[in-house]
């Protein structure tokens, strides 16, 4: 179960533009901080030449990388979305959740990078990879689902009938 000492962050590269998913995100925001302190950070992202090389591409990441990691700290239990990460149901994410947070960590800081992906030193610093399917979603969509899965896992925790 959540202890009210805790806080959830957000950290999101890119400026969201669409008014029906920031209205969505908005709602759900309000929802999870019934629960928690809930923080959202958005970053800017690089603008990508066209027809970049691929080091401009790592050169980007590791900007858009270096930002990120400016907004975590030590002691965040770091959740990274990562096309390579562990696929989990709504249940098993919760739970892993609920168990960063007995472990004594206070924040649980969730990461989307830019469009060319994250810093391999920001995946090696996450506690948590994970993915949502092999889809490929526009990322401003991927937070109005990752801001609904984490008030979803609130919700779990509860044994509310939200869930069903």
């Amino acid at each position: 179960m959540y202890n009210g000492d805790m806080k959830v962050k957000f950290i999101t590269v890119g400026k969201l533009k669409e008014k029906y998913l920031r209205e969505g995100i908005q709602e759900y925001q309000k929802r999870l901080s019934r629960f928690t302190q809930v923080e959202m950070i958005e970053l800017p992202d690089e603008r990508i030449p066209d027809r970049a090389s691929q080091s401009e591409k790592e050169h980007i990441i590791e900007k858009e990388g270096q930002r990120i990691a400016a907004k975590i700290q030590d002691r965040d239990y770091l959740v990274v979305l990562a096309i390579e990460g562990r696929l989990q149901s709504s249940e098993e994410f919760s739970k892993e959740l609920a168990q960063a947070t007995l472990k004594g960590y206070s924040t649980l800081t969730f990461v989307i990078g830019g469009s060319l992906g994250l810093s391999e030193k920001l995946k090696k610093r996450a506690n948590l990879l994970i993915s949502f399917g092999r889809l490929t979603l526009p990322h401003q969509l991927m937070k109005l689902v990752l801001v609904e899965q984490v008030y979803r896992s609130f919700m779990i925790q509860e044994g509310s009938p939200y869930h069903k």
